[in-house]
């Protein structure tokens, strides 16, 4: 019996507009009055994760960071995972090869080496992961934008992040020429310290390699008492591959998800804009009253 159910957010949770659509927050109030443990398992920190959910009522665990930090349905920081300064110090000068912006993700505010004028410039770019149609003028005006340039600190250099002191979840890099993302992540994944996944095709995301989603969430879950058996997961992009591939209960892709996932997945639901998640969820509560009758 499913007795925890753990969903990405974007692509998943989140429609379109990056919101958690009334009909899906209603599926999960059933699943949780059914007794079942909601958990969100996100690529986005803790912030940023709640400014899509300050207003959905979910009182949930929280897995961000892609693994990098676990907190508890109280918000207190449970576990983490982060990146030492060494093993970035060895990413960024591989990185620093291409023509990339790197995003140094922590538990709060962001981090970019660079100008002003090049931090700006790159994350208008970044913004087309979000808002792909919009033009300049109104990419700036949006609500994601004005948080996104708020939470962003300018660095001259690495030593300056260093100074910081601050905890570095993990490693954002974007880029339109999917070719050279393909040819930085193999280069990236001999390096057997770190995991490298994305949310987009045109993203990577590299943390430790002890945090990824499914052995964060293994573990955690195993530590609340509860075995893989009686989870199920959801997801659409390949950094959910680390839980869709793993042996929980169910593991559910969306149907607008990576291929790769997909293939990987126990079962298919519908899409995000579709209500793919409470879709799931309300199979799952009838399969699970059938049961037990």
């Amino acid at each position: 019996m499913i007795k925890v159910i753990a969903s990405d957010m974007d692509g998943t949770l989140l429609g379109d507009d990056h919101k958690p659509a009334p009909e899906t927050l209603a599926a999960v109030n059933r699943a949780c009055d059914a007794g079942i443990r909601f958990m969100i398992a996100t690529g986005r920190n803790f912030p940023g994760a709640m400014a899509e959910l300050k207003d959905s009522g979910l009182v949930c665990d929280y897995i961000v960071g892609s693994g990098a930090e676990v907190r508890n349905p109280q918000q207190q920081v449970v576990a983490v995972n982060p990146i030492s300064m060494e093993l970035c110090r060895e990413i960024y000068k591989e990185v620093k090869n291409y023509p990339l912006s790197v995003t140094f993700c922590t538990d709060g505010d962001d981090y970019k080496i660079g100008t002003p004028e090049e931090i700006e410039e790159s994350l208008m770019l970044q913004m087309h992961l979000f808002f792909s149609n919009l033009p300049r003028e109104e990419l700036v005006r949006t609500e994601t934008y004005q948080r996104i340039i708020k939470s962003t600190k300018t660095v001259a250099d690495m030593d300056e992040l260093e100074a910081a002191k601050v905890p570095v979840y993990k490693l954002f890099l974007y880029s339109e020429d999917k070719e050279m993302l393909d040819e930085l992540k193999m280069r990236l994944e001999k390096n057997k310290d770190i995991a490298v996944a994305s949310s987009f095709p045109t993203n990577l995301e590299i943390t430790d390699v002890k945090a990824q989603k499914g052995p964060v969430l293994k573990e955690y879950i195993e530590s609340l008492g509860y075995t893989m058996d009686e989870v199920m997961v959801l997801g659409d992009s390949l950094n959910d591959l680390s839980m869709i591939e793993m042996n929980f209960g169910a593991t559910v892709a969306m149907a607008n998800a990576d291929s790769e996932v997909k293939s990987a997945a126990k079962y298919i639901t519908k899409s995000n804009t579709e209500f793919g998640v409470a879709y799931a969820i309300d199979e799952l509560l009838k399969h699970q009253r059938t049961e037990n009758e």
